[in-house]
């Protein structure tokens, strides 16, 4: 249509403008056909201009999103209202925060909100085995927080989850910073370093849950722990000594204390991390609470029931090994891990393994963000935010994974678990995404279970 009318109104402008008589040689559909040439001509560089103009868009969007942290990085550095050394500025950045100028003293207030739904279905054999897997729905995580620094090197966090009708503990601990060799120590309840997925925030993670290996990460627990990094946050480490303990950071008994150390680097790290390589490895060994161990697992659902338990094992010592490995490529990235346990019995020496690999692209053009410090997955910072009116896509990502976790060996018939799971995450902004997955779980000798579930968090 666009055409058409470029050509009726070239047409009838030549016509009145002095056009040729109806006695010319050359006939009005002859010229008729020269200035459709000519429009098609024009309509290729317009297209031409157009396919620029999205490349050249693009690179805006990408310069104002450079801009926009500059301006974060300048607001955090500016001077407060008043000369007063001790006066709190506070702004906005991913949370409510507050800092003297000096920023000897910080403060951050934060949350998170992940309210989930799952819908299920079963063969017969799984049913008879486990019962009807129900639909339903739950807050997954409810979380507030407050962290900060005080004295310039004394750090504390108190954070606790809702999510399950109580406030039971997650990160609460005090630590010192930047002490020279031994970095950063932190005392308290918090995570142990064990798996690149385990220690990735749950705000940041691809899929709904963790990999099935992820029922060996002890995941938080009382104790203490070294962490620091070097040559240039390219290598970093964390050792720590812990005790089981329960959701409050309590515990009692006879059972001895874990050691759990991590060591992860990127020796491949270009483009401010839009492109890396990423190698870790992580340890755990110690007694077990009340001399037994026992691990299980559910599909990667929470709302589901566990397909897969050890039960109890008496065990005089667990060891465990976990290896990860993770690559970004810009907005294609791949993730994989491999855990493996042995449990000290008085019959033997029975062996759990897992792991999981996993890749996702995002359609939009951002790429996973990596914390060098810690040897993580951060924040994923959208491109284009999601606005009712002239507002951007947001980022679109897609995602699958292949996982397993087998709890069989010798005399104790666990059972084994394996999941596909595919994902697509919408990020309307830096802070908020809607999430949603589809898991088909096969449980060796019994048969399949299929969920489908969504997630919409927002955190701060």
């Amino acid at each position: 249509m666009r055409r058409w009318g470029i050509v009726a109104g070239a047409a009838t402008a030549y016509l009145l403008g002095g056009g040729p008589a109806f006695g010319d040689d050359q006939s009005i559909e002859e010229r008729f056909r020269q200035l459709e040439q000519r429009v098609e001509a024009q309509e290729r560089q317009l297209e031409a201009q157009e396919r620029q103009l999205d490349a050249q868009s693009r690179q805006l969007d990408e310069q104002r999103r450079a801009s926009q942290e500059q301006r974060e990085q300048l607001a955090e550095r500016s001077e407060p209202s008043s000369t007063e050394p001790n006066t709190f500025r506070v702004f906005w950045k991913n949370g409510i925060r507050a800092e003297t100028e000096d920023k000897a003293f910080q403060a951050r207030i934060g949350g998170r909100i992940q309210t989930d739904f799952a819908f299920f279905t079963e063969d017969d054999d799984v049913k008879d085995a486990f019962g009807d897997l129900e639909n339903g729905a739950e807050f997954r995580r409810a979380r507030l927080f407050v962290r900060g620094v005080i004295y310039d090197r004394v750090a504390f966090k108190a954070q606790y989850d809702f999510a399950g009708g109580d406030a039971d503990f997650k990160d609460v601990y005090i630590g010192l910073e930047e002490i020279p060799y031994a970095g950063n120590i932190l005392v308290g309840h918090f995570k142990e370093p064990f798996t690149l997925e385990e220690f990735t925030s749950s705000k940041y993670i691809t899929f709904l849950e963790r990999g099935l290996p992820n029922a060996f990460a002890p995941s938080r627990n009382m104790g203490f722990m070294a962490t620091n990094h070097l040559a240039d946050e390219r290598l970093n480490w964390q050792l720590g000594v812990f005790r089981d303990s329960d959701g409050f950071g309590s515990s009692s008994g006879d059972g001895s204390f874990n050691v759990t150390g991590r060591v992860s680097g990127t020796p491949y790290f270009e483009e401010n991390g839009r492109k890396l390589a990423h190698l870790g490895m992580a340890f755990r060994y110690g007694d077990p609470d009340d001399d037994e161990v026992r691990f299980r697992q559910r599909p990667e659902a929470h709302l589901a029931p566990r397909l897969v338990d050890t039960g109890d094992i008496a065990s005089d010592g667990v060891g465990r090994l976990g290896l990860e490995a993770a690559t970004v490529l810009g907005p294609l990235s791949f993730q994989g891990e491999y855990v493996h346990n042995w449990v000290d019995t008085d019959a033997g020496e029975p062996e759990f393994h897992g792991h999981y690999v996993q890749a996702s692209y995002f359609l939009t053009g951002e790429h996973r963000r990596y914390k060098s410090q810690r040897g993580v997955f951060d924040r994923v910072r959208v491109n284009r935010p999601f606005l009712f009116g002239d507002g951007g896509p947001g980022a679109w990502e897609i995602a699958a994974r292949y996982s397993s976790i087998d709890l069989q060996d010798g005399s104790v018939a666990g059972g084994a678990l394996q999941d596909v799971t595919g994902g697509v995450n919408w990020h309307l902004n830096d802070n908020t995404r809607v999430m949603a997955n589809y898991v088909w779980a096969k449980v060796r000798a019994t048969g399949n279970a299929h969920a489908f579930q969504t997630r919409f968090q927002i955190d701060f």
